[in-house]
């Protein structure tokens, strides 16, 4: 076994290991008078979530406790800071307005784009280490049954490479078929490290849970896409009571496909015992006209810039002993070292300071929380030794660090169209480090998307347009909004008069309107009576029209 020393390679070498992220956390004692929950979320680079604590009387908003509960969002004029500009004429400063979506107290926990993934033994040969996409599957499956020898795993931007847990590798025949090198990356943690081995080339193929069967017994794989002759990382078999590696399909597989999130139909499946439950996603070439187009965008940037291919970095040293097999995993190359996307710009505030126009926030999928670095704490006076709340964070090798959490004033993300803005917003203060090299300004997490139905547009190689995410808002159903024409966003008079008129109706009667039937929640009755009435009053002249 030839083990890779990290020490010893380049930084380029050092990103394409996707999951060693050096951070930096603060670590105290809990408070005693504080509560403490179990929770399992997901971090950037594998790492996870196993505990929060807080103050009794300041619960944080849990969008897992909630069933997936929306918190509120209104649409009204801003002033951003950053836009105070000097009018010439006049000699005066000017505040320019723009128009947001503005999101009060979002969860700290977002949601998990959990995928279905297949594998297959497609490749080119020795000399052409560049991935080729798909849109179908190609190849032969490594196993006699590749409708039930599926795996689950999760769409993850912010991993730069793609990685196979021991469990899914196994069930997907890589061990049995010998596509493993004798290459073996040592993944560091806090206390110890673990190891995970780079394979030789093969293809990946991904879709939503919506082709998995809801037992979680077959896959369909008549939708999936995915990419041929990459390297993956495999993760070796772990030791008792240390956790396997996780299966997320990475940054190389965004680039050339527009993925759909739409958090508005969730789906939940059941595989191997466990119920996983995700938006309802799906992937597609650029230019499919099945894309959903939304007005809003947010612009992102590939970075580094000059990102030209995916591809794995072929073991040097075998190739004279004619041997060639790769030496990393495929990674999203270019100029200097691998890319991720980031958002454009981010803009934060807390009490009187202000951190803005920052552009190292990395866009990441696989994570359900959002993160600042040190540097953008520091900025906003932010003291480790006092937080608003705390989370025990595990680390691939199964070591815990107590990590410090805060509620900031506003975050806000501009956008083409309308911008984001965020009040209330939870943080983990933690220091990841930066494909550029240092460490990121912050991680922009699934938290902040549990509103939206989102189109992330891949792209940033030469020769391709910029990547960006659309988003559509999506509106909470107000109970006894139910007129004119189904509801228009607020509980009035209006609805008042149209339940009135079909008071006391039933399915068979004249006038029976089945949207005043709308108690008891979740299966009304069939009868539009006082129940109806009650439930109605219980929401009467609020809305959610800006």
């Amino acid at each position: 076994m030839k083990r890779v020393n990290l020490d010893n390679l380049t930084w380029a070498c050092v990103t394409a290991l996707m999951i060693v992220l050096f951070s930096t956390s603060i670590i105290q004692a809990g408070l005693p008078e504080w509560r403490q929950e179990e929770v399992d979320w997901r971090m950037t680079g594998g790492d996870r979530v196993k505990a929060i604590r807080y103050p009794e009387q300041t619960k944080p908003p849990l969008y897992e406790e909630q069933g997936g509960s929306l918190p509120t969002v209104l649409r009204k004029q801003i002033t951003p800071i950053r836009s105070l500009t000097e009018d010439s004429s006049v000699g005066l400063l000017s505040n320019p307005t723009v128009v947001a979506n503005v999101i009060e107290s979002p969860p700290v926990d977002g949601f998990i784009p959990y995928i279905a993934v297949v594998a297959t033994d497609e490749r080119s040969d020795d000399f052409d280490w560049v991935a080729e996409t798909h849109m179908s599957v190609v190849g032969n499956y490594l196993t006699d049954s590749p409708a039930t020898d599926f795996t689950l795993g999760l769409f993850d931007t912010g991993a730069s490479t793609h990685v196979l847990s021991y469990e899914a590798a196994s069930r997907l025949g890589v061990y049995n078929a010998g596509l493993l090198t004798d290459h073996a990356i040592e993944l560091i943690g806090a206390t110890s490290s673990v190891y995970a081995w780079v394979s030789h080339p093969l293809a990946v193929f991904m879709d939503g849970l919506g082709a998995v069967d809801p037992n979680g017994l077959m896959v369909d794989d008549s939708n999936m896409v995915g990419q041929s002759n990459v390297s993956v990382l495999v993760g070796d078999e772990p030791f008792e009571g240390q956790a396997d590696l996780p299966t997320v399909m990475g940054s190389p597989m965004s680039v050339n496909f527009v993925m759909t999130i739409d958090n508005s139909h969730p789906i939940t499946v059941t595989y191997d015992g466990n119920d996983y439950t995700a938006p309802d996603i799906h992937f597609y070439g650029h230019g499919d006209a099945r894309i959903p187009e939304y007005a809003d965008s947010i612009p992102l940037g590939l970075i580094p810039s000059g990102a030209v291919n995916i591809q794995y970095i072929i073991d040097m040293e075998a190739i004279f002993e004619f041997v060639f097999e790769p030496g990393t995993p495929s990674i999203i190359v270019g100029n200097s070292a691998q890319s991720l996307f980031f958002v454009g710009s981010v803009d934060l505030y807390n009490g009187t300071r202000s951190a803005i126009d920052k552009t190292r926030f990395m866009l990441d999928t696989g994570a359900q929380v959002t993160v600042i670095g040190s540097s953008i704490g520091a900025r906003l006076g932010l003291d480790p030794a006092n937080p608003d709340f705390e989370v025990d964070i595990e680390d691939a090798t199964g070591a815990i660090t107590i990590t410090p959490g805060f509620y900031l004033d506003t975050l806000e993300v501009p956008a083409l169209g309308h911008w984001l803005t965020y009040t209330n917003v939870p943080v983990v203060l933690l220091d990841v480090g930066s494909p550029e090299g240092g460490t990121l300004d912050g991680i922009i997490g699934m938290n902040l998307f549990v509103n939206f139905n989102l189109v992330l547009r891949g792209g940033g190689l030469q020769g391709q347009d910029p990547p960006s995410l659309e988003y559509e808002i999506i509106t909470s159903v107000l109970i006894g909004d139910i007129a004119p024409d189904g509801g228009d966003g607020v509980v009035d008079f209006l609805d008042l008069e149209a339940l009135a008129d079909a008071w006391g109706s039933t399915p068979d009667s004249p006038n029976w309107n089945p949207a005043a039937d709308i108690a008891p929640q979740p299966v009304p009755d069939g009868v539009v009576n006082y129940l109806d009435l009650a439930a109605m009053m219980e929401n009467w002249l609020k809305g959610t029209t800006p």
